[in-house]
């Protein structure tokens, strides 16, 4: 009997391990299909993080089912569910493109709702990446001096908690750059610079604006700076271009 029970314990302990299974994947820009390198990505059963290799491949331990998320600066944060196959590919959409000018109706989210609305779907790392108040005070319900909250603690202190935080300022960057595209659009540079197509693009990305400029201008303070802009562009086009990135090889 007791050599029965050994072996269904040995049984379930085997079947739980082959379900973790190595899953290799690619990380793409969705529009250019070009591969998209130093890709956050974040298992939300294991709650471990890591980046993919210069190559825009990574390798991981997963089961069948978990989320894995992907965040990059500059792209929307996205999820994946792991499928039966070895073999997973992120297509990773871009936060700022340039398109033709459409109109724009109340139906699409501003970005303070597309913020909550990721706060909402990411909810539990949130949670596990808050370290909420460290000094906890006794209640009528909970009598007591002042402690230090365990959970805090751990959330502050865990490498769970880390990599949760982590994410969240991905997330937090993603909504400033949502902010700054929801004013700084192509259709109001080229209908106060006159540029269009590829120098539309290359002015406005050397001249983007700062969070908190946008935060703190109005419509006149916007519209001048990109006047004053397009005058130090005309007078030297590639004064605050960047120069193109250099592949990493190990």
């Amino acid at each position: 009997m007791k050599s029965n029970i050994v072996l269904f314990l040995l049984f379930i302990t085997c079947t739980a391990f082959a379900q973790e299974k190595t899953v290799q994947g690619i990380i793409f820009d969705k529009d250019s299909k070009v591969r998209l390198t130093r890709v956050y990505l974040y298992n939300m059963r294991t709650h471990s993080g890591f980046y993919n290799n210069t190559k825009g491949e990574f390798t991981t331990k997963a089961v069948v089912g978990d989320t894995l998320v992907a965040a990059l600066q500059g792209y929307h944060v996205d999820t994946l569910i792991v499928p039966p196959a070895n073999t997973v590919l992120f297509y990773l959409k871009r936060n700022s493109i340039l398109l033709q000018e459409v109109r724009v109706s109340d139906s699409l989210l501003s970005p303070q709702e597309r913020l909550n609305r990721t706060r909402k779907e990411y909810g539990g790392i949130y949670r596990k990446g808050d370290p909420q108040d460290l000094l906890q005070l006794g209640t009528a319900n909970r009598p007591g001096g002042a402690g230090l909250g365990i959970d805090a603690l751990y959330s502050l202190l865990s490498r769970e908690g880390k990599n949760a935080r982590y994410l969240q300022e991905i997330i937090e960057r993603d909504y400033k750059d949502n902010i700054i595209n929801y004013r700084y659009t192509p259709a109001l540079v080229k209908s106060v610079t006159g540029l269009q197509d590829e120098k539309l693009k290359d002015f406005m990305q050397q001249y983007r604006p700062s969070y908190y400029f946008i935060l703190e201008a109005g419509d006149y303070a916007l519209i001048k700076y990109i006047k004053e802009s397009f005058r130090q562009y005309q007078m030297n086009p590639s004064l605050n271009r960047l120069p193109p990135l250099v592949p990493e090889y190990k």
